[in-house]
C-alpha cells in the first residue's frame, strides 16, 4: 500500500484533506468567490493546485453556476473519484480535472481565483506554491493558500514524531514570508485545535475502519500499522504544536 492510497483511504471521511470544519470552509469560499467574481472573464475560473478529490471546487461550483473549474493532482485515483462526484453533481460540465503532477500543469487560461490547500510538498513549500500559482492568475486575481505552522517551538517529541525543526515557522513569520514576496493578505482562518482533532480522528479512524472491513486483504496490516504510527505521532507528538493557516492573498504589486 503506498502513501498515496494511504492518503486516500484515510481522507474517505475528511474529503476537505486539512484540518478545516464544513463551516470553515464555507466563510473561506463565501470570501474568495466574490473577490474571483468581480473579475469580468476569468474570475468565472478557477484552479485547484493539489486538489486531492475535488471537494474544494465542487462546493465552489454548487454554490455558483456561472464558474467553471481545472482541478489537478498527481493522485490519479482521487482524480477519478472527483471526476465521478462531479458528474453525479450535475456538474461535469462545468469542471476538468487532470491527473499530472500539479508543478506540470500548464493551462491557456487564467483564473481568478487558484486555490491550493494542503499541497505546498507538491511545490516544495509555501513560497514555491505561490509563485506556481502566480503563473496561472489572472490580474488582480486572488489565491487561497492553506499550510501548516509551528504554534509553538517544536519540542523533542514533536521532532521525535519526523519534523524537523526548519520544516515550518511561526505564524508570524509566515505571514512575513508571504507580504516580502509581494502577496497582500485579504483574510486568513487559523484552525482551531477542534478541528486538528476532528481531522487527525478521521484521518486514523477511516482507515483503521478500512482495515478492519477488509479482514482478508493483504494491505489490512499495513493499514493498520499506518493509522496507528499516525495517531501516535500526532497525539505524542505534535498535537498542539503543528497549525495549519488559510490565507486569502492577492497581489500587492498588481491592480
Amino acid at each position: 500500500m503506498d502513501r498515496r492510497q494511504i492518503s486516500y483511504i484515510a481522507h474517505t471521511d475528511h474529503p476537505v484533506a486539512a484540518p478545516l470544519g464544513d463551516d470553515s470552509v464555507r466563510d473561506l469560499l463565501d470570501r474568495a468567490l466574490p473577490e474571483a467574481g468581480a473579475l469580468p472573464e476569468a474570475g468565472a475560473r478557477l484552479l485547484d493546485l493539489g486538489c486531492g478529490s475535488g471537494t474544494w471546487l465542487l462546493r465552489a461550483l454548487g454554490a455558483r453556476p456561472d464558474l467553471r473549474a481545472d482541478g489537478v493532482d498527481s493522485d490519479a485515483r482521487a482524480i477519478a473519484a472527483a471526476g465521478r462526484a462531479a458528474d453525479e453533481a450535475g456538474l461535469g460540465d462545468r469542471i476538468a480535472f487532470h491527473a499530472q503532477d500539479a508543478a506540470e500543469f500548464g493551462s491557456p487560461h487564467r483564473y481568478g481565483l487558484i486555490l491550493s490547500i494542503g499541497a505546498a510538498h507538491a511545490f516544495g513549500g509555501l513560497l514555491p506554491t505561490l509563485k506556481a500559482a502566480d503563473s496561472h492568475l489572472a490580474p488582480g486575481g486572488s489565491v487561497l493558500v492553506g499550510e501548516c505552522f509551528w504554534e509553538r517551538e517544536p519540542d523533542r517529541k514533536t521532532l521525535d514524531a519526523g519534523f524537523a525543526a526548519d520544516d515550518y515557522d511561526s505564524l508570524a513569520t509566515t505571514v512575513d514570508r508571504v507580504t516580502a514576496a509581494g502577496w497582500a493578505p485579504l483574510h486568513a482562518h487559523v484552525s482551531t485545535l477542534r478541528e486538528w482533532d476532528d481531522y487527525e480522528w478521521s484521518w486514523t479512524g477511516s482507515l483503521t475502519r478500512w482495515a478492519l472491513d477488509h479482514p482478508e486483504h493483504p494491505d489490512r496490516g499495513q493499514a493498520l500499522e499506518a493509522a496507528a504510527g499516525h495517531r501516535a505521532a500526532w497525539l505524542h507528538g505534535y498535537r498542539g504544536t503543528l497549525g495549519f493557516v488559510t490565507l486569502l492573498l492577492r497581489r500587492a504589486n498588481r491592480p
